[in-house]
């Protein structure tokens, strides 16, 4: 009998670049998608309407908080997701993220606040009071060592959120500028 050895090919296979992602990575993107849709469903109306969509999602989006059926719900959510697809994500998430205070940039905003950095924050927000900072974040550290309800730590935070708001309208500029400046040009 003969001795046989299989043949081994030496060289592995070569490898093929997709042009495309793949069926999974696609999926979990429209997931992605359908979710960011769901959250921005929950918004309020005034905060949906401060957002620049598309007249389609917008609707669509509105109606999903009309439909009370689950398998309904269910549709208009996929919907939603579809719409996404024509839409960029970035722009929209990191307006959700400023509307429910997830934002770096405004929780460390807060932060220095409320460690006492108030000459930084002071120098980023010059408009605020700082004798009335003062006294809520002193405030505030007696209410949390004394165990009581956090009323003036409520206050500072409103201080505070009225003061990264103001900034942010300011730092906006308006359409109506924007066009202004573009017929000078």
């Amino acid at each position: 009998m003969r001795n046989r050895t299989p043949v081994v090919n030496p060289e592995p296979p070569p490898k093929t670049e997709y042009d495309r992602p793949s069926k999974s990575q696609r999926k979990r993107d429209v997931t992605a998608l359908q979710e960011l849709g769901r959250e921005l469903s929950e918004l309020p109306r005034a905060q949906l309407a401060e957002l620049e969509l598309p007249e389609k999602l917008h609707q669509a989006l509105l109606d999903y908080n009309t439909i009370t059926a689950h398998e309904g719900k269910r549709r208009q959510y996929q919907y939603i997701g579809k719409l996404m697809r024509d839409v960029d994500p970035e722009p929209l998430r990191e307006a959700l993220d400023r509307f429910t205070g997830d934002s770096k940039a405004e929780v460390g905003d807060m932060h220095l606040a409320e460690e006492g950095e108030l000459g930084e924050f002071a120098n980023v927000y010059p408009a605020t009071d700082l004798q009335q900072l003062r006294v809520l974040v002193r405030n505030a550290k007696k209410e949390r060592e004394t165990s009581k309800p956090p009323r003036d730590f409520r206050k500072l935070y409103q201080l505070i959120r009225e003061q990264i708001d103001a900034r942010r309208k300011a730092d906006t500029p308006t359409p109506a500028i924007e066009a202004g400046e573009e017929d000078e040009e």
